[in-house]
């Protein structure tokens, strides 16, 4: 027999600031400013994300770095056309992809099994869910890193992954998964973002068995 969760009883370990900072206030941002997003502030997030956990550590989320005019118009050969102005205006968007091979680095992340990364290699449709999963759960660190590093996001998808992969990602076993803008959001400047609309509560969401 399964009963809903009572929402009520979660206390926060965190400050209001920095709950405020990372997901109450935090938004999709739309619009952003010219200021410069450089890949040490993108590497700080990633430096912060990469404790957060994975099977077995695979770590397989990677990223790649799409900045300037030329290169966006790269990228959104393969996004949707009501994207294609967001990206070009953003100071930086990022490819967030599964790298399909992470076993070869398993012997370094895996120390607790030895040999495991040969049973992956071995099995490369376990390996392409696995990867993809888990780099699902790395990018969910990864906006909220980036959030951490004063950073705002507009995440969003991708027209046609497979063109993608073998363009942009050509030469490497990575998947992609989605994009994101990064920058530092408009001030005050209306389509930055949407209205905040509103959010299931706990009890919606969840069963205790």
């Amino acid at each position: 027999m399964t009963t809903m969760l009572d929402s009520d009883a979660t206390t926060l370990s965190i400050d209001d600031a920095t709950a405020d900072l990372l997901f109450r206030e935090a938004r999709t941002v739309k619009r952003f400013t010219d200021e410069e997003v450089t890949d040490e502030h993108i590497a700080a997030a990633y430096d912060l994300m990469r404790w957060g956990p994975s099977a077995m550590n695979i770590s397989p989320l990677r990223y790649l770095v799409v900045r300037g005019s030329e290169a966006k118009d790269r990228l959104n050969a393969y996004t949707m056309e009501g994207n294609h102005a967001g990206i070009q205006a953003a100071p930086v968007t990022l490819v967030l992809a599964a790298d399909v091979d992470f076993h070869v680095h398993m012997d370094r992340l895996t120390p607790h099994a030895p040999g495991v990364g040969a049973h992956f290699a071995s099995q490369p449709e376990l390996s392409e869910s696995m990867g993809r999963m888990n780099a699902a759960l790395q990018a969910g660190y990864f906006i909220t890193a980036l959030r951490a590093a004063g950073l705002q996001v507009g995440p969003m998808g991708i027209a046609d992954s497979a063109a993608l992969d073998a363009d942009l990602l050509a030469g490497t076993a990575w998947k992609s998964l989605f994009l994101v803008n990064v920058g530092h959001a408009v001030a005050d400047a209306e389509g930055a973002t949407r209205p905040r609309a509103a959010r299931l509560e706990a009890h919606e969401v969840s069963r205790v068995l």
